[in-house]
């Protein structure tokens, strides 16, 4: 098996510091990748980190690439940076895999699959929700039959990164979308201090139909901000996944069953070893990669995404979630305000142009930024805010 040599940019406080970490846990206990540079364009913060995790540190994403020659780049800067990623990528002849969402508009991030695919390359983004392994417990109750045929389901999503959530329910459902009917508004909150320091006082909210294939409907909103848990509910014919607990039988007559989470220790190191729920027979969630030092749910989840990428790479095929999937959860957030612009009406998917919501992000974008996305190397030498395009002119992240 060859291993790739793999090197990441952004090196945060956040969901960086979790990539580090996994990825050191590869390269130290598997076959798979070679952890060998870091960037970060804070020199202290590179260096910090570059030391502590025991890999060679740059404050320039070109001197990185030029120098290291890496198999696959990992972006985990600010989402408005993947499509700098992409062309830059794509230059140094790398793979790609990126942080969420896929770019801040559909248009983008066709122009990031066409820059990889005119190279030759690989491209993944981590959305990891439907590889959680509680989500992955949902999905083998549901394949078992234990819920009978899905008719219905519900999301609520609340910290406006939305594609997580319909990423979420659409991967339960698997029925491919028809159409989304949308609404949306905007009112006075308690205030509170965002990104980049500014007062917030007014929020967004959302709220949509959306129509699958398969005759299910999602009811779906996304709240002003609020002390409000995401959640996403399947109705089936037999029974309920009501977000982490299942529910066999009728609501006059139903047993309940929790969901079990079990952990074990590996060289020392405490990790997942299951999910289940105690049906007759049990369904269990095996954490595949204990022996990687995969600490919990969400670690099990990057852990196949990154595996998923290495098997595209050396033996063909496709990633486990892939751009195409990207692009869909973010097609429906424009479909819903597409809607909403046009007076409620139904949107059909796939959309057939680009919406006025898009041309405004990417009016901005141009704005923030002072370069198009066809120019990786000048959007390259420029800081990603927090504060992002989507956020900017959305309200969400």
């Amino acid at each position: 098996m060859k291993a790739l040599r793999i090197a990441i940019v952004g090196a945060g406080t956040g969901r960086g510091q979790l990539w580090l970490s996994t990825l050191k846990k590869l390269s130290e206990l598997s076959d798979f990748y070679d952890f060998c540079a870091l960037c970060e364009v804070i020199e202290e913060r590179a260096k910090e980190n570059a030391e502590r995790w025991n890999v060679h540190g740059y404050t320039t994403l070109h001197d990185m690439l030029e120098t290291e020659k890496p198999d696959v780049l990992l972006n985990a800067v600010s989402s408005d940076s993947n499509v700098m990623a992409a062309g830059m990528a794509a230059k140094y002849g790398a793979h790609l895999i990126t942080e969420i969402p896929i770019a801040p508009t559909l248009g983008m991030a066709d122009h990031m699959v066409r820059t990889m695919e005119q190279a030759g390359l690989k491209m993944e983004i981590t959305e990891q929700v439907h590889l959680w392994a509680r989500e992955q417990l949902k999905r083998k109750i549901i394949d078992a039959g234990l819920i009978g045929d899905i008719t219905h389901a519900r999301l609520w999503y609340t910290n406006k990164a939305d594609y997580h959530g319909l990423n979420g329910m659409r991967m339960l459902v698997r029925s491919p979308i028809r159409r989304v009917l949308g609404f949306t508004g905007k009112v006075p909150i308690p205030p509170f201090t965002g990104y980049e320091g500014i007062l917030n006082t007014h929020d967004v909210w959302d709220a949509a139909a959306i129509e699958f294939e398969n005759g299910v409907v999602c009811i779906y909103e996304a709240p002003p901000r609020a002390q409000m848990s995401a959640r996403w509910d399947i109705e089936g014919s037999l029974g309920q996944l009501v977000g982490n607990d299942l529910y066999i039988g009728s609501t006059a007559d139903s047993t309940h069953y929790a969901f079990e989470e079990e952990y074990t220790t590996v060289d020392g190191v405490k990790v997942l070893d299951h999910l289940r729920v105690d049906t007759d027979p049990p369904v269990i969630f095996e954490n595949p990669y204990k022996a990687y030092h995969a600490e919990d749910g969400d670690e099990t989840a990057r852990m196949q995404l990154l595996l998923g990428l290495h098997r595209a790479i050396t033996q063909g095929g496709e990633p486990d979630y892939g751009a195409a999937n990207a692009r869909i959860d973010l097609e429906i957030q424009f479909a819903l305000r597409e809607s909403a612009r046009r007076g409620n009406i139904w949107m059909d998917l796939p959309l057939t142009e680009p919406t006025e919501l898009e041309r405004e992000i990417e009016a901005d974008f141009l704005k923030l930024y002072g370069h198009a996305p066809d120019d990786p190397e000048a959007l390259a030498t420029v800081p990603y805010p927090r504060n992002n395009v989507r956020y900017r002119v959305a309200g969400w992240d």
